[in-house]
Order: C-alpha cells, then structure tokens, then sequence
C-alpha cells in the first residue's frame, strides 16, 4: 500500500521576518509607502493626522484578527452584509398557463376523523413479533 504525506497546519501562514507574515508585510509596506509618499507632499501638521488615520488602520489590518480571521477579511464580509437587504422576501413569479391552473384545482375535503383503535394485546404482539421473525412463513389463527 503506497503512503501519502499528509499536508498539516495548511491555516498557518509563513512566517518571513519574526512573527511577522508575509500578508502583514506587504500591509505595512504598502501603508509605509502611502505615508512617505504623504510626508514628501503635505503639510506636517496635515502629515500627523494623516499618520493617525493610515498608520492606524495600517496596523488594524495588518494585525488584528476577528473570530480567528484577519480583519480584512471581517471588514469584506461586513461591507457586503451592509449592502445587501435585510429583509428577504421570496416572490415566485407565476406565468399565465400556472395561474389558470392553480385557479382550477379545488381545496381538499377536510381531513376523516381517525378511527378509535383497541390497543395491541400481548397475545396478538406475540403473534406479530413471530410473523416477523419467520420473515412471514408464520400465519396466525384468526
């Protein structure tokens, strides 16, 4: 018989540089580039500001995680919750031929009352539980 290698931790990400992940890299990379160029072009006070709100987000993207996922994640699925309705109405849309048919059937009759059965006495239990057991060859007397 021929033995696989099983992959294991495939959730883990690599690490590159410590605990950082390759993902939360390019993140601060691309956060870092966005404020160098941002400091080369605006006022410093403009500059700070701006430094609390991308650096900021910056390191809420790069490494918080919401119920185990990275936050970009969270911030896609809350976006697309938002944007969607929350009501959900189903609507079928029926064709002309469907509704004269739904008009020509009629309502059922009500329901019949049930019956009263007499409740299954030993002896007749007996009886089944051997007509069973013989896989039907057994008849009982009536």
């Amino acid at each position: 018989m021929m033995q696989f290698t099983v992959p294991q931790f495939i959730d883990v990400e690599d690490k590159i540089i410590g605990p950082i992940t390759v993902r939360q890299f390019v993140i601060l990379l691309v956060d870092g580039l966005i404020l160098a160029l941002l400091y080369k072009f605006v006022d410093l006070a403009l500059f700070v500001v701006f430094l609390a709100i991308f650096g900021g987000f910056g390191l809420v993207m790069a490494f918080v995680k919401i119920n185990g996922q990275p936050f970009h994640f969270f911030l896609l699925n809350f976006l697309q919750t938002m944007k969607k309705s929350p009501l959900r109405v189903w609507q079928k849309k029926f064709s002309d031929a469907e509704l004269r048919e739904l008009a020509k059937i009629e309502k059922p009759p009500p329901p019949l009352p049930k019956p009263f059965k007499e409740p299954i006495s030993m002896s007749h239990l007996s009886e089944l539980t051997l007509t069973v057991d013989t896989g039907g060859r057994y008849e009982p007397e009536e």
